[in-house]
């Protein structure tokens, strides 16, 4: 009897000493790996993941208009996706609900060239504009225009896929609408040209998180959704505290980051994190999604707590 509750006391000491299970977690991202997502990689290579008892893996999308339907299809649990898409996806009844913000300010922009004929949104009347993505950047450009006394019937809008800097560069089009102003703006650049950026928010649009954390909305309850935000607070603060040293972690994280375009882009993505990835502003919320239903995208807003939400 001795012999058996000595040896059940043993192990009960090694179960209690190891140390427990990490739980897996995918989290599937907006694109593919770039300075945007600089928190999530040196929040990874930091350990501050592990330090909350998650093994994360960060996937890249093959479409970026995937992450957002195969988070509310229940197959991956987190997501990086746009604050803008999430309101329509919301209206859509998609069950996505926001429980973190990356990106805290617009990176989108209307870009033309400096050396151009466009001074002024006012001069855009009669030209050209490339666009990737419809929906939201209609909507975006219409709500830029109209200041100016322009609407989207006096400009001619062309779908030039992904490709806004050599759209723009070819002549093909004289402006786009979509370019982000931490990369197309440098890309510019390296090619030896330089643009001119007209920001949203100072033309009539509300301001908005470009980059925000989902998650399905029916399944808020997951522990594990607290912990990734944790980690991911822990892993700005350091980027923000330690740039020089963060950009070695990131640019380490795969082949191919060490480049120019990634080097400037860095800093210019600094200053726009989120300090509190998981605080959450309900008043811009809803003024952009009143600009979403003024602008026609939705017809109606569902209530906010269902897809933006602050978790304990």
């Amino acid at each position: 009897m001795m012999f058996r509750f000595a040896f059940c006391l043993a192990i009960s000491l090694l179960t209690a000493a190891s140390p427990a299970r990490a739980e897996t977690l995918t989290v599937l991202l907006d694109w593919f790996v770039n300075p945007d997502h600089a928190p999530l990689i040196v929040a990874l290579d930091r350990g501050y993941f592990a330090e909350e008892g998650l093994e994360v893996e960060f996937l890249e999308p093959a479409d970026p208009n995937d992450p957002p339907k195969l988070v509310a299809a229940g197959q991956v649990p987190i997501a990086i996706s746009y604050q803008p898409q999430l309101h329509m996806q919301a209206a859509q009844g998609l069950p996505v609900a926001r429980i973190a913000t990356l990106v805290a300010t617009p990176l989108n922009t209307l870009v033309v060239l400096a050396e151009g004929p466009v001074e002024t949104l006012a001069d855009l009347e009669g030209r050209k504009i490339g666009y990737s993505v419809g929906g939201f950047a209609e909507a975006m450009l219409s709500g830029m225009l109209a200041p100016a006394g322009l609407s989207l019937e006096d400009v001619e809008l062309i779908n030039v896929n992904f490709a806004l800097s050599a759209s723009l560069l070819s002549g093909q089009v004289d402006a786009v609408i979509g370019a982000y102003r931490n990369f197309e703006l440098n890309q510019l650049e390296i090619e030896g040209s330089e643009g001119r950026a007209f920001y949203p928010e100072e033309h009539g649009i509300p301001a908005y998180d470009e980059l925000v954390v989902i998650a399905n909305a029916n399944r808020l309850e997951d522990p594990r959704l607290p912990a990734f935000i944790r980690a991911l607070e822990r892993g700005t603060i350091y980027t923000i505290n330690h740039p020089e040293d963060s950009w070695e972690i990131f640019k380490a994280y795969k082949p191919g980051l060490d480049d120019e375009l990634n080097r400037r882009a860095w800093w210019d993505t600094l200053p726009r994190f989120a300090l509190r990835p998981a605080a959450l502003d309900e008043g811009r919320y809803r003024r952009f999604a009143q600009f979403l239903i003024d602008q026609g995208v939705i017809e109606e807003a569902p209530a906010l707590e269902s897809y933006a939400v602050e978790l304990e």
